[in-house]
């Protein structure tokens, strides 16, 4: 073969290579094209779900829970971030009126947790429990509760 010949085979293979790649990736992105999938509505037939009455949600941060905790022969401090999930009707006053009663049943649950127990739990586990806690105490003091979920957005341990 000659060199001329070598040369025309790899510049036919590479473009061939090339316009499968794109055909290819054109029909992984249409459903992100279209919109579908990046709005979450595509199920896994391809088909878009009836609508299930989706609501729309409120966020109100409370910034900087700060829990010190005795470990290992030294003391550890955990700094919190938490964002109450409400319904979009929700009163805002009332969601800033609750920030301390929040800070505080978050800093009592916290504090009787050991160092290792709290590092070895799972966001979506300190999310449920504090979740619960939060309940249980606007229930025992016989408040309503403004909020619907506890996010946990940010989580720093030193």
């Amino acid at each position: 073969m000659t060199m001329q010949r070598v040369i025309l085979l790899m510049l036919v293979l590479n473009t061939a290579i090339a316009l499968g790649c794109v055909a290819l990736t054109y029909t992984m992105l249409e459903p992100l094209r279209s919109g579908a999938v990046a709005q979450g509505y595509v199920t896994e037939g391809g088909a878009e779900p009836e609508d299930e009455g989706s609501s729309e949600y409120t966020f109100f941060p409370i910034q900087k829970v700060i829990v010190s905790l005795q470990g290992e022969g030294r003391e550890h401090y955990f700094v919190l971030d938490l964002v109450l999930q409400a319904d979009i009707e929700a009163d805002t006053k009332k969601l800033e009126q609750i920030d301390p009663m929040v800070r505080n049943s978050v800093v009592a649950y916290l504090s009787g947790l050991s160092f290792a127990q709290l590092r070895a739990m799972p966001i979506v586990e300190l999310q449920a429990a504090l979740e619960k806690v939060l309940l249980a105490d606007f229930s025992s003091k016989k408040l309503a509760v403004p909020f619907a979920h506890v996010l946990v957005s940010k989580l720093i341990v030193q």
